[in-house]
């Protein structure tokens, strides 16, 4: 078969290529499968390379393989491209990184290697060539020749974790000539030419990660009848940045994971079925009139730009529900806002960060207080309590929250007629999804968790544009349709 590229996205900033990978020749898989199932363990004396200012020593050495063996048949052929360099040598890169916070002790350097490990083994589910072997058919015909090709069978990468003591960066980067000597033996798989692939089932990537005194060395050897250097940078770039998603920083160190749930949380809770006279609509906000309505209320308040955009149109929105409810004056009425808490840790959660970081929180006030101090004082009150949501009561929720799980469920929120919440956002980016034929023309939500109350927020199609898809009661939307304080800033 002739050599695939397919494209798969893996995250919101790189894709990965998928090739194929070739395995040994069958004969030799029992010897090889020895090693992959027991990782050995040279001693410390083993010496690699270096001089009397430090020595690489080789702590272990393992095979990694894709996490997931997706196609075990996929067989790939070399092309003339990749055949013309059967002979030479392998291409031999490496990243030179300064040491990782907390990696001062045994126990946080092997958590470092074990990191590395994982995310080396996602990042062959996603370049199965490399986690394969060269192998060959013979043509038996006048011919005697042989094809070359890649059998994915998952045989595995080659990692090494080796130390180079008394070594530094600047040891590396600051001579007027480069170390060789040192720097050559942060390299695995030194001396295996590609044919070598073939004759001694050598790995078609190996893989160093060495640990200086106060930095650390990831220096990857590829076939270079596999790749050229554009597929080699594309392999490294996408492990590091699966290296970054993998990872969850303060919060996989705490000391209540794994969670424990109560088994209930897991049940089904029943079947919850909203209100039969709701009613959706989108309520667009053009770019001209955020900016008025934005000024207006920092205008109300003798500011120029405390108050945001957003908080000003939810603010404007939940004024408008609030007039629009029939509520007595003296009831609370409640806004739940989704705080995002990725930007308000120390330091900031990574961009690659996969999954949840955001906490709902309710904002309150009277129902009188809210009509009679107008759009810049409510504005105001969301800007404070957002605001005042520190890192510390962040952390303070996951420690308290891992020692006594909360699960919510829609009848122990506080919100009745007297409430609406916000979610999504739009920051989010909807319109860069273009399949092919053209960007979207309007973004809209599906049926969960529609109640009552629920607004969510979405980018305009015109930039700087807001869309605000509001699910109520009839009545309350046929109310606000007819407020002119809410309508003149919306089109």
């Amino acid at each position: 078969m002739r050599r695939r590229i397919v494209n798969s996205k893996l995250s919101s900033q790189y894709t990965c290529q998928i090739i194929a990978n070739k395995p040994r020749r069958e004969e030799e898989t029992p010897n090889y499968r020895i090693i992959i199932a027991k990782w050995y363990c040279l001693p410390r004396s083993e010496i690699t390379g270096g001089n009397k200012m430090g020595r690489t020593q080789i702590i272990f050495k393992s095979t990694v393989c894709a996490a997931i063996h997706r196609e075990p048949n996929l067989r790939i052929d070399l092309t003339p491209w990749d055949l013309k360099l059967i002979q030479f040598d392998t291409i031999q890169k490496g990243l030179l990184f300064g040491k990782p916070p907390n990696d001062n002790t045994d126990t946080s350097s092997l958590n470092l290697i074990h990191h590395l490990k994982t995310s080396l083994s996602r990042t062959l589910d996603y370049f199965p060539a490399l986690a394969g072997r060269l192998a060959t058919i013979e043509h038996h015909d006048d011919s005697n020749t042989i094809s070359v090709y890649i059998n994915c069978n998952n045989a595995g990468a080659e990692f090494v974790h080796a130390t180079a003591d008394g070594v530094s960066v600047a040891d590396i980067i600051s001579p007027v000539y480069v170390p060789n000597e040192i720097v050559y033996s942060f390299f695995p798989l030194n001396g295996v030419t590609n044919c070598q692939c073939i004759s001694e089932a050598k790995p078609l990537l190996g893989v160093q990660v060495t640990e200086l005194v106060d930095g650390i060395f990831i220096a990857c050897t590829i076939n270079h009848s596999v790749v050229d250097g554009t597929s080699f940078w594309h392999f490294f770039n996408s492990w590091s940045e699966i290296s970054r998603v993998l990872e969850r920083g303060f919060l996989s160190e705490s000391e209540y994971f794994p969670i424990r749930l109560p088994l209930w949380s897991i049940e089904p809770s029943g079947t919850r079925t909203p209100p039969p006279n709701l009613q959706q609509r989108v309520f667009h906000f053009t770019k001209e009139n955020i900016a008025k309505l934005k000024a207006k209320a920092n205008a109300e308040i003798g500011s120029t730009n405390k108050i945001s955009s957003l908080q000003a149109i939810l603010s404007q929105i939940w004024r408008s529900f609030t007039r629009n409810r029939s509520l007595d004056p003296d009831e609370e009425v409640l806004f739940m806002l989704g705080i995002g808490v990725r930007q308000r840790l120390q330091p900031p959660l990574p961009p690659e960060y996969f999954g949840n970081a955001a906490q709902g929180e309710f904002v309150s006030m009277k129902a009188r207080y809210q009509l009679e101090q107008g759009l810049g004082n409510v504005a105001l009150k969301m800007n404070k309590f957002i605001a005042a949501y520190t890192e510390e009561k962040i952390k303070n929720f996951l420690e308290s929250w891992g020692k006594n799980p909360e699960i919510l469920t829609w009848d122990s929120l506080p919100m009745k007629n007297n409430a609406c919440f916000a979610s999504s956002s739009p920051r989010f980016n909807f319109y860069a999804n273009d399949f092919g034929w053209g960007r979207p023309m309007a973004v809209r939500s599906g049926p969960a968790n529609k109640v009552d109350g629920k607004i969510t927020l979405f980018a305009g199609v015109e930039e700087g544009s807001v869309d605000v898809e509001a699910c109520f009661l009839a009545q309350t939307l046929q109310g606000m349709g007819n407020d002119t304080e809410f309508m003149q800033f919306v089109s």
